[in-house]
C-alpha cells in the first residue's frame, strides 16, 4: 500500500485512519495477523514509535487486539467493523452534505444530485451524469 502522508495531520493519525479504511473496507480480514511493528512501520517510511502509537490507538477501539508472543490481530468482531464502517461512511455524507449547502444547494437539489449520481454509477460516467 502506498502510503501518502499530509504534513498538516499528525502522521500517527493518519496511520491509524489509514489501518482503519484496510479494516473496515475488508482488505485486512477479520482474525488477520498484522505484520511487526518494525515491518509496518518501514513499509510506511515512519518512525517505529509512531506506528506502535497508531496501532496502541486501534487497540484502544478493539478494532485490533494482541497475543503476547504472537502479535496484533485484527479483531473477529465483525458486527463492531460493520459499524465503524457505517459510521465512517456517515460522517463522509454528512460532510458532503455540508459542503453542498454551502454552495448553495436546496435539499430537493442536493436529493436530486445524489439521486443521479447513483442513477448513474458504473454506467462508465465518471461525472455520474452531472456536467
Amino acid at each position: 500500500m502506498p502510503w501518502n502522508f499530509d504534513n498538516s495531520i499528525p502522521i500517527y493519525v493518519q496511520l491509524v485512519e489509514s489501518l482503519k479504511l484496510l479494516i473496515i473496507s475488508g482488505k485486512i480480514q477479520p482474525g488477520d495477523k498484522l505484520n511487526s511493528v518494525r515491518d509496518l512501520a518501514q513499509e510506511a517510511g515512519v518512525n517505529p514509535n509512531t506506528m506502535q502509537r497508531a496501532l496502541a490507538e486501534l487497540e484502544r477501539e478493539n478494532l485490533i487486539y494482541s497475543l503476547r508472543t504472537s502479535g496484533r490481530f485484527v479483531t473477529d468482531d465483525e458486527e463492531l467493523i460493520s459499524l465503524m464502517r457505517t459510521q465512517i461512511a456517515s460522517e463522509k455524507i454528512d460532510g458532503l452534505f455540508q459542503s453542498l449547502y454551502k454552495l448553495g444547494f436546496s435539499k430537493d437539489e442536493v436529493g436530486n444530485v445524489i439521486s443521479q449520481k447513483i442513477n448513474n454509477f458504473g454506467k462508465g460516467d465518471l461525472n455520474g451524469g452531472i456536467n
